[in-house]
Protein backbone atom coordinates (compact mmCIF):
# COMPACT_ATOMS: atom_id res chain seq x y z
CA UNK A 1 0.00 0.00 0.00
CA UNK A 2 1.43 3.80 -0.49
CA UNK A 3 0.19 6.78 1.72
CA UNK A 4 0.83 10.24 0.05
CA UNK A 5 1.58 13.01 2.87
CA UNK A 6 0.41 16.58 0.82
CA UNK A 7 2.35 19.15 3.21
CA UNK A 8 5.84 19.32 4.83
CA UNK A 9 5.13 21.16 7.64
CA UNK A 10 5.51 19.74 11.33
CA UNK A 11 2.34 17.69 11.42
CA UNK A 12 2.42 16.49 7.93
CA UNK A 13 6.30 15.87 8.33
CA UNK A 14 5.57 14.06 11.80
CA UNK A 15 2.51 11.62 9.99
CA UNK A 16 4.97 10.64 7.62
CA UNK A 17 7.53 9.61 10.60
CA UNK A 18 4.73 7.82 12.49
CA UNK A 19 3.01 5.80 9.79
CA UNK A 20 6.27 4.96 7.89
CA UNK A 21 6.35 1.49 8.70
CA UNK A 22 2.24 0.54 8.11
CA UNK A 23 2.94 1.45 4.31
CA UNK A 24 4.72 -0.21 1.81
CA UNK A 25 5.73 3.37 0.41
CA UNK A 26 5.23 6.69 1.66
CA UNK A 27 5.76 10.13 -0.38
CA UNK A 28 6.35 13.86 1.00
CA UNK A 29 4.67 16.14 -1.57
CA UNK A 30 5.43 19.95 -0.56
CA UNK A 31 5.92 23.07 -2.32
CA UNK A 32 9.64 23.37 -3.86
CA UNK A 33 9.94 26.55 -1.46
CA UNK A 34 8.61 24.22 1.97
CA UNK A 35 11.42 21.54 0.44
CA UNK A 36 15.16 22.38 2.21
CA UNK A 37 17.87 20.41 0.37
CA UNK A 38 18.37 18.54 3.86
CA UNK A 39 15.23 17.28 4.21
CA UNK A 40 15.21 16.18 0.07
CA UNK A 41 18.91 14.66 0.16
CA UNK A 42 18.95 13.39 3.79
CA UNK A 43 15.18 12.69 4.81
CA UNK A 44 16.26 15.71 7.96
CA UNK A 45 14.82 18.63 9.25
CA UNK A 46 15.51 20.70 11.97
CA UNK A 47 13.26 23.49 11.59
CA UNK A 48 10.26 24.32 13.27
CA UNK A 49 10.59 20.14 14.79
CA UNK A 50 13.48 17.82 14.25
CA UNK A 51 12.62 15.05 12.44
CA UNK A 52 14.37 12.39 10.61
CA UNK A 53 12.28 10.22 8.02
CA UNK A 54 13.40 6.83 6.67
CA UNK A 55 15.37 5.98 3.14
CA UNK A 56 12.66 4.71 1.81
CA UNK A 57 10.61 7.44 2.03
CA UNK A 58 10.13 9.50 -1.17
CA UNK A 59 10.06 13.61 -1.28
CA UNK A 60 8.81 15.82 -4.15
CA UNK A 61 7.26 18.68 -5.08
CA UNK A 62 5.69 17.06 -8.57
CA UNK A 63 1.65 16.36 -7.24
CA UNK A 64 0.86 14.06 -10.22
CA UNK A 65 3.71 11.65 -8.96
CA UNK A 66 2.91 11.67 -5.55
CA UNK A 67 -0.99 10.67 -5.48
CA UNK A 68 -0.13 8.00 -8.65
CA UNK A 69 -1.01 4.67 -6.96
CA UNK A 70 -1.70 5.78 -3.65
CA UNK A 71 -3.89 4.06 -1.51
CA UNK A 72 -4.47 6.96 0.97
CA UNK A 73 -3.76 10.81 0.42
CA UNK A 74 -3.18 12.92 3.88
CA UNK A 75 -3.49 15.77 3.52
CA UNK A 76 -2.08 18.69 6.58
CA UNK A 77 -2.19 21.83 4.10
CA UNK A 78 -2.53 25.40 6.21
CA UNK A 79 -6.03 26.08 5.80
CA UNK A 80 -5.93 29.28 3.56
CA UNK A 81 -4.37 26.72 1.22
CA UNK A 82 -6.63 23.89 1.19
CA UNK A 83 -8.76 24.97 -1.57
CA UNK A 84 -5.75 25.74 -4.21
CA UNK A 85 -4.49 22.39 -3.66
CA UNK A 86 -7.89 20.05 -3.97
CA UNK A 87 -7.35 22.09 -7.56
CA UNK A 88 -4.83 20.91 -7.92
CA UNK A 89 -5.26 17.49 -7.03
CA UNK A 90 -8.44 17.52 -9.25
CA UNK A 91 -6.03 18.95 -12.75
CA UNK A 92 -2.90 16.18 -11.21
CA UNK A 93 -6.25 13.10 -11.96
CA UNK A 94 -6.68 12.17 -8.42
CA UNK A 95 -9.12 8.96 -8.14
CA UNK A 96 -12.95 8.72 -6.42
CA UNK A 97 -11.69 5.54 -5.37
CA UNK A 98 -8.39 7.18 -3.36
CA UNK A 99 -9.37 8.00 0.18
CA UNK A 100 -8.37 11.70 1.11
CA UNK A 101 -7.87 12.14 4.67
CA UNK A 102 -8.25 15.71 6.08
CA UNK A 103 -5.71 16.84 9.32
CA UNK A 104 -5.84 20.36 9.25
CA UNK A 105 -7.76 22.53 11.74
CA UNK A 106 -9.28 25.31 10.82
CA UNK A 107 -12.13 27.66 9.07
CA UNK A 108 -11.98 28.66 5.26
CA UNK A 109 -11.94 32.70 5.58
CA UNK A 110 -13.77 34.66 3.98
CA UNK A 111 -16.10 31.27 3.28
CA UNK A 112 -16.49 30.36 6.53
CA UNK A 113 -16.02 26.59 5.57
CA UNK A 114 -15.37 23.88 7.16
CA UNK A 115 -12.50 21.52 5.80
CA UNK A 116 -14.57 18.87 4.25
CA UNK A 117 -17.25 21.43 3.14
CA UNK A 118 -13.87 23.09 0.96
CA UNK A 119 -12.63 19.74 -0.09
CA UNK A 120 -16.32 18.52 -1.38
CA UNK A 121 -16.91 21.70 -3.20
CA UNK A 122 -14.30 20.67 -4.85
CA UNK A 123 -14.20 16.99 -5.03
CA UNK A 124 -17.34 16.39 -4.58
CA UNK A 125 -16.63 12.61 -5.25
CA UNK A 126 -13.99 11.75 -3.40
CA UNK A 127 -13.75 9.46 -0.44
CA UNK A 128 -12.99 12.02 2.46
CA UNK A 129 -12.37 11.37 5.71
CA UNK A 130 -11.31 13.60 8.53
CA UNK A 131 -8.31 12.84 11.01
CA UNK A 132 -8.74 15.15 14.78
CA UNK A 133 -7.21 14.65 18.32
CA UNK A 134 -5.03 15.48 21.09
CA UNK A 135 -1.84 14.98 18.87
CA UNK A 136 0.98 17.49 19.88
CA UNK A 137 3.71 16.92 17.44
CA UNK A 138 6.63 16.58 19.27
CA UNK A 139 5.34 14.14 22.21
CA UNK A 140 4.38 11.87 18.70
CA UNK A 141 8.29 12.31 18.07
CA UNK A 142 8.81 11.20 21.39
CA UNK A 143 7.23 7.88 20.92
CA UNK A 144 4.31 9.09 23.49
CA UNK A 145 1.17 7.66 22.95
CA UNK A 146 -2.12 9.28 21.88
CA UNK A 147 -5.62 8.92 20.74
CA UNK A 148 -7.46 10.18 17.81
CA UNK A 149 -10.70 10.23 15.67
CA UNK A 150 -11.50 9.00 11.64
CA UNK A 151 -14.32 10.70 11.31
CA UNK A 152 -16.67 10.48 7.91
CA UNK A 153 -20.00 10.42 6.39
CA UNK A 154 -18.58 6.56 4.62
CA UNK A 155 -17.90 4.84 8.11
CA UNK A 156 -16.41 2.08 5.66
CA UNK A 157 -13.75 4.64 4.84
CA UNK A 158 -12.98 5.77 8.28
CA UNK A 159 -12.64 2.07 9.57
CA UNK A 160 -9.96 1.33 6.67
CA UNK A 161 -8.27 4.61 8.01
CA UNK A 162 -8.49 3.13 11.32
CA UNK A 163 -7.12 0.03 10.29
CA UNK A 164 -4.29 1.14 8.50
CA UNK A 165 -3.23 4.22 10.29
CA UNK A 166 -3.54 2.68 13.88
CA UNK A 167 0.01 2.39 15.19
CA UNK A 168 0.29 -0.08 18.36
CA UNK A 169 1.49 1.38 21.29
CA UNK A 170 1.82 4.82 19.47
CA UNK A 171 -1.56 5.89 17.56
CA UNK A 172 -4.57 4.64 18.55
CA UNK A 173 -7.81 5.80 16.16
CA UNK A 174 -11.51 5.65 17.01
CA UNK A 175 -14.25 6.27 14.31
CA UNK A 176 -17.05 8.79 14.32
CA UNK A 177 -19.75 9.76 11.88
CA UNK A 178 -20.21 13.05 13.28
CA UNK A 179 -18.25 14.99 11.07
CA UNK A 180 -19.19 18.58 11.73
CA UNK A 181 -18.45 18.00 15.62
CA UNK A 182 -15.32 16.52 15.02
CA UNK A 183 -13.91 19.46 12.94
CA UNK A 184 -15.42 22.10 14.70
CA UNK A 185 -13.67 20.78 17.60
CA UNK A 186 -10.62 20.62 16.63
CA UNK A 187 -10.51 23.89 14.86
CA UNK A 188 -12.47 26.07 17.40
CA UNK A 189 -10.44 24.92 20.43
CA UNK A 190 -7.09 26.60 18.75
CA UNK A 191 -8.62 29.98 20.03
CA UNK A 192 -9.24 29.18 23.48
CA UNK A 193 -5.56 27.01 23.53
CA UNK A 194 -4.57 30.98 22.67
CA UNK A 195 -6.23 32.16 25.33
CA UNK A 196 -4.75 29.89 28.09
CA UNK A 197 -1.13 30.84 26.67
CA UNK A 198 -2.44 34.33 27.74
CA UNK A 199 -3.49 33.95 30.82
CA UNK A 200 -0.57 31.30 31.82
CA UNK A 201 1.60 34.34 30.66
CA UNK A 202 0.08 36.77 32.81
CA UNK A 203 0.15 34.97 36.09
CA UNK A 204 -3.42 34.40 36.43
CA UNK A 205 -3.26 31.27 38.09
CA UNK A 206 -4.67 27.67 38.21
CA UNK A 207 -8.45 28.55 38.93
CA UNK A 208 -8.04 31.18 36.04
CA UNK A 209 -7.19 27.97 33.60
CA UNK A 210 -9.98 25.72 34.60
CA UNK A 211 -12.37 28.77 33.90
CA UNK A 212 -11.32 29.48 30.17
CA UNK A 213 -10.99 25.75 30.02
CA UNK A 214 -15.19 25.09 30.58
CA UNK A 215 -16.09 28.28 29.58
CA UNK A 216 -14.27 28.04 26.10
CA UNK A 217 -15.83 24.79 25.83
CA UNK A 218 -18.84 26.13 26.38
CA UNK A 219 -18.76 28.67 23.54
CA UNK A 220 -17.21 25.87 21.46
CA UNK A 221 -20.43 23.58 22.19
CA UNK A 222 -22.79 26.71 21.71
CA UNK A 223 -21.65 27.20 17.81
CA UNK A 224 -21.18 23.45 16.89
CA UNK A 225 -24.92 22.56 17.97
CA UNK A 226 -26.40 26.02 15.74
CA UNK A 227 -24.05 24.24 13.02
CA UNK A 228 -25.66 20.74 13.44
CA UNK A 229 -22.75 19.10 15.77
CA UNK A 230 -23.66 16.30 18.28
CA UNK A 231 -23.06 17.83 21.12
CA UNK A 232 -21.71 14.27 22.96
CA UNK A 233 -18.86 14.81 20.40
CA UNK A 234 -17.42 18.11 21.70
CA UNK A 235 -16.76 15.98 25.21
CA UNK A 236 -14.72 13.17 23.12
CA UNK A 237 -11.23 12.98 21.71
CA UNK A 238 -11.71 15.83 18.87
CA UNK A 239 -13.20 18.39 21.54
CA UNK A 240 -12.65 17.84 25.13
CA UNK A 241 -9.39 16.11 24.67
CA UNK A 242 -7.67 18.03 21.73
CA UNK A 243 -9.01 21.43 24.27
CA UNK A 244 -7.42 19.96 27.10
CA UNK A 245 -3.91 19.27 25.44
CA UNK A 246 -3.51 22.33 23.81
CA UNK A 247 -4.25 24.34 26.40
CA UNK A 248 -2.23 22.64 28.91
CA UNK A 249 1.25 22.87 26.93
CA UNK A 250 3.80 25.08 25.88
CA UNK A 251 4.32 22.43 22.69
CA UNK A 252 1.04 23.91 21.31
CA UNK A 253 1.92 26.67 18.42
CA UNK A 254 -1.28 28.26 19.31
CA UNK A 255 -0.96 28.13 23.15
CA UNK A 256 2.73 29.45 22.56
CA UNK A 257 0.76 32.81 20.40
CA UNK A 258 -1.09 33.38 23.36
CA UNK A 259 2.24 33.37 25.51
CA UNK A 260 3.70 36.11 23.67
CA UNK A 261 0.84 38.06 23.12
CA UNK A 262 0.43 37.96 27.03
CA UNK A 263 4.18 39.34 26.77
CA UNK A 264 2.56 42.24 24.69
CA UNK A 265 3.98 41.11 21.36
CA UNK A 266 2.10 41.93 18.05
CA UNK A 267 1.07 39.52 15.76
CA UNK A 268 2.91 39.35 13.09
CA UNK A 269 6.26 39.61 14.79
CA UNK A 270 4.88 36.28 16.78
CA UNK A 271 3.92 34.50 13.98
CA UNK A 272 7.65 35.20 11.94
CA UNK A 273 9.65 34.16 15.27
CA UNK A 274 7.32 31.00 15.58
CA UNK A 275 8.48 30.20 11.91
CA UNK A 276 5.25 27.46 11.35
CA UNK A 277 1.15 28.39 10.97
CA UNK A 278 -1.05 28.61 14.12
CA UNK A 279 -4.49 28.22 12.83
CA UNK A 280 -6.41 29.74 15.61
CA UNK A 281 -4.93 33.02 14.92
CA UNK A 282 -7.65 33.12 11.33
CA UNK A 283 -10.09 30.94 13.21
CA UNK A 284 -10.14 33.47 15.66
CA UNK A 285 -11.75 35.73 13.08
CA UNK A 286 -13.92 33.15 11.88
CA UNK A 287 -15.63 32.01 14.91
CA UNK A 288 -16.24 35.41 15.79
CA UNK A 289 -18.13 35.85 12.20
CA UNK A 290 -20.01 32.65 12.78
CA UNK A 291 -21.33 34.15 16.23
CA UNK A 292 -22.20 37.31 14.84
CA UNK A 293 -24.26 35.76 12.08
CA UNK A 294 -25.98 33.33 14.14
CA UNK A 295 -25.95 35.45 17.06
CA UNK A 296 -24.23 33.25 19.77
CA UNK A 297 -22.32 34.28 22.85
CA UNK A 298 -18.52 34.19 22.50
CA UNK A 299 -16.51 36.57 24.87
CA UNK A 300 -13.66 34.19 25.39
CA UNK A 301 -13.31 33.86 21.18
CA UNK A 302 -14.07 37.52 21.08
CA UNK A 303 -11.20 38.70 23.59
CA UNK A 304 -8.71 36.40 21.56
CA UNK A 305 -10.00 38.11 18.56
CA UNK A 306 -9.17 41.61 20.00
CA UNK A 307 -5.88 40.54 21.54
CA UNK A 308 -5.14 39.26 18.01
CA UNK A 309 -6.35 42.04 15.66
CA UNK A 310 -6.59 45.44 18.08
CA UNK A 311 -4.08 47.07 20.10
CA UNK A 312 -5.51 46.39 23.32
CA UNK A 313 -3.91 45.45 25.96
CA UNK A 314 -4.08 42.43 28.64
CA UNK A 315 -5.18 44.16 31.13
CA UNK A 316 -7.89 46.07 29.79
CA UNK A 317 -8.85 42.35 28.24
CA UNK A 318 -9.03 41.00 31.58
CA UNK A 319 -10.86 43.59 32.75
CA UNK A 320 -13.37 43.25 29.77
CA UNK A 321 -14.17 39.61 30.00
CA UNK A 322 -14.18 39.79 34.00
CA UNK A 323 -17.23 42.35 34.17
CA UNK A 324 -19.92 41.44 31.54
CA UNK A 325 -23.03 41.14 32.68
CA UNK A 326 -23.52 38.27 35.09
CA UNK A 327 -25.54 35.38 33.71
CA UNK A 328 -26.75 31.78 34.50
CA UNK A 329 -24.82 28.91 33.15
CA UNK A 330 -25.70 26.99 30.27
CA UNK A 331 -26.00 23.00 30.38
CA UNK A 332 -25.74 20.93 27.24
CA UNK A 333 -25.98 17.19 28.08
Amino acid sequence: MKLTVLGAGCWGLTLAWLLTNNFDEVTVWGRDCDLSDDLKINKHTSKPLEVQLDKKIEITSDLSAAINNADIILSVIATSGTRDVCENLKKSGIKSEQILVNASKGIELPSLMRMSQVIKEVLPEQKLVILSGPTLAREVLAGKPTAACAASDDMAAAEFIQRTCTVPGKFRLYTNSDVIGVELGGSLKNVIAIASGFAHEMGLGDNCAGTLLTRGMAEIVRISIKLGANPSTLYGLSGMGDLIATCSSPLSRNYTVGSMLGKGKKINDILSELGSVAEGVKTSKAICELAKKFDIDVPVSNAIYEAVYTDITPQELLDKLMNRKLKEEERYI
